[in-house]
């Protein structure tokens, strides 16, 4: 008998069947055997011994028996056992008659009693239910079949496989499971090494101490600058078992719950505080690696100002082309049935990487006009580069913003300020209260941009451009990729300013570059209005002046000058000087982003006409985010022999 009972007992070393107790001889009631007593009354004393060795006893009938055990006949061999022909007639019965209640001989009784019934019906109830879908979908027309297919097909369409593929076993991390377990080990063993041995030597236990910071230089030496456990030296196992065993022994020696506890909570303060510091260092590295030249590019400058000053005989010849050009083309600068640009830069390679974007992307390259506006000790290397290398067709006229007369510091507020002595102490004082040394959240405004009067000659494009009816502002960070003529013909119904708006939900709202605080910005302004973005604006030059903007402007910098109403930068003051006159253009025309979040979308920058790289990562830097770098050096000029030096000295 193979005796398969759910409810478990003891573990079953032996069994013993008899009529009565004791009696040992040859089961009465077994398939196969002579014997006319009734198999489901046939009352059974079982016997068997536990796990201790103890024998225990019970009774059981053969009708509790049926439906988990198959009798078998010992004195028959296993092979010729008719388990498998009973069941079969069971089901063969079953199937005849519908229920397991009709009319059986004997022997088929005891057949149909050796199996689960309640299982055979659910076999029973899939097969039929498996044969009715099938004559269903036989008898399924080719419409029904059709709407079928493509539902089916739609549901896979939309099937989010995010999850599931988490879970494939095919992915890296399944092939190298724990790939650092034995690293953080080690790192763990280390911290524990070093409380014990802070333990050890208060607790004046000097060589505990001494084996303790052994194996901490042991187990160091051996992790050196790996990241996984196969970089690690070959007997990095050996010691952290080592460590493993110097750790019990000064647990056995040194443990205290109250004092392990309290030096836990000192290290675990003592390493947020570092974090802190070393949050505040690289906040300060990125911003100093921003705002620093890289030598490939000032290499460029110094070369393209050296042929402006010493000019051999090639460069005279472009010199006098370029005088005649310019002397044509005059006209054109005042010229309003043409497209004009406003770009203020100090940096020669950004400058023309967005003159050249704009001109290879334009339909009509020779109606557009490009206005640069440099600082003096930049303005040889930018003329320069722009008589060597000058736009097909179009135009670009590059101007010293020294020769801006009326700029100057009693018409000017923040010109004004820019040379105040309390400004130039805000930078570069290292006692102030706000200076780098106390590693102020705001570091971003102490970039020397910010004290540049570039960044904000954006504020007086009618002084600039006396004769102009529009003008599109671009920032020298960006990349024009289609064709920006349509931005002139969009109404602007009134506004002076039409630019994208960046506000997203909660962010980029008045209330994130204003203080609300203070009463002369509660009073006047919407905190929730929505910001827009510096970098591409189109400025309708008529309606500017009509609205005195320069005026408002100055009007607002004045109230500024001890920096309570917004700190430096040009946004802020502008979200004042244009609220509520700003025309919201579709986002298409300007994605930001590219200079400090990797998470733009790809769609989204292929299908912008400017992308714009606002942040710190600038493309000409280092630090530019990869991924982004080509959209902006395809349109480098990499044939020009002075890049091509200044950056192979790079390499």
């Amino acid at each position: 008998m193979c005796p398969r009972r759910p409810s478990a007992r003891s573990a079953v070393s032996q069994w013993l069947f008899s009529g009565h107790r004791g009696d040992r001889q040859r089961p009465k009631n077994c398939l196969g055997c002579d014997n006319s007593q009734d198999v489901d009354n046939a009352g059974k004393t079982i016997a068997y011994t536990d796990q201790h060795g103890r024998i225990k006893l019970f009774k059981v009938t053969a009708r509790e028996f049926a439906s988990s055990s198959i009798w078998e006949n010992p004195w028959l061999p296993r092979d010729s056992q008719p388990v498998a022909r009973t069941q079969n007639a069971a089901e063969d019965l079953l199937l005849a008659n519908g229920s397991e209640t009709t009319n059986l001989t004997s022997a088929e009784t005891l057949a149909t009693e050796t199996i689960d019934l309640i299982k055979l019906k659910r076999q029973v109830f899939r097969r039929g239910r498996k044969e009715q879908r099938v004559q269903e979908l036989l008898q399924m027309d080719k419409k029904d079949e059709l709407e079928m297919r493509n539902a089916a097909t739609n549901r896979s369409r939309n099937f989010d496989n995010k999850v599931r593929g988490s879970y494939n076993i095919w992915r890296q991390e399944f092939r190298f499971t724990n790939t650092d377990s034995t690293l953080r080990l080690m790192k763990d063993q280390i911290i524990m090494a070093k409380l014990y041995a802070t333990i050890a030597l208060s607790q004046k236990e000097p060589d505990m101490y001494a084996l303790l910071m052994k194996c901490i230089k042991q187990s160091q030496t051996a992790i050196g600058d790996a990241l996984i456990d196969s970089e690690l030296d070959s007997s990095a196992l050996e010691r952290a078992k080592a460590m493993g065993h110097v750790l019990s022994s000064a647990r056995d020696v040194l443990y205290s719950s109250s004092e392990v506890t309290r030096k836990l909570r000192v290290m675990v303060q003592s390493t947020e505080l570092n974090i802190d510091a070393v949050k505040k260092q690289n906040s300060f590295l990125v911003q100093h690696a921003a705002k620093t030249v890289p030598m490939p590019l000032h290499c460029l400058h110094m070369q393209l100002t050296t042929d402006y000053y010493f000019r051999d005989g090639v460069t005279m010849e472009r010199f006098h082309v370029a005088a005649l050009k310019e002397e044509e083309n005059k006209i054109k600068l005042e010229d309003r049935s043409l497209y004009h640009y406003a770009i203020f830069s100090d940096n020669v390679l950004a400058a023309s990487v967005v003159v050249r974007s704009a001109v290879t992307n334009a339909n009509e390259p020779e109606k557009h006009v490009f206005h640069i506006v440099t600082a003096r000790l930049n303005f040889a290397a930018m003329k320069m580069w722009f008589i060597t290398h000058p736009p097909q067709l179009a135009t670009v006229h590059v101007e010293n913003i020294d020769n801006f007369k009326w700029l100057n510091s009693s018409y000017c507020s923040v010109l004004r300020q820019l040379e105040s002595a309390r400004l130039k102490e805000y930078y570069f004082k290292a006692h102030d209260p706000s200076s780098l040394s106390d590693g102020n959240e705001n570091l971003k405004y102490r970039n020397p941009k910010y004290l540049s009067m570039l960044n904000h000659l954006r504020f007086y494009m009618p002084e600039i451009h006396p004769k102009l009816d529009k003008i599109l502002f671009l920032d020298d960070d960006i990349v024009v990729q289609k064709d920006l003529t349509p931005l002139w013909d969009i109404d602007l119904n009134g506004m002076v300013n039409g630019a994208v708006e960046t506000c997203k939900e909660s962010f980029h709202r008045f209330d994130t570059y204003l203080n609300f605080s203070h009463p002369k910005i509660s009073e006047n302004f919407d905190p929730h209005a929505c910001g827009w973005a510096f970098g591409m604006n189109m400025f309708d030059l008529k309606e500017w002046r009509k609205r005195n903007i320069t005026g408002i402007y100055h009007y607002w910098q004045d109230l500024n000058e001890d920096r309570k109403l917004w700190k430096l930068g040009t946004l802020p003051p502008g979200l004042i000087t244009f609220y509520n006159l700003t025309y919201p253009l579709n986002r298409t025309w300007h994605v930001l982003g590219l200079g400090y979040d990797p998470a733009v979308d790809i769609a989204e920058i292929e299908n912008a006409a400017v992308v714009h790289y606002n942040g710190n990562y600038k493309p000409w830097l280092d630090l530019a985010i990869s991924k982004y770098k080509p959209y902006w050096s395809k349109y480098v000029d990499l044939d020009n022999s002075h890049v091509q030096h200044c950056y192979a000295t790079k390499q």
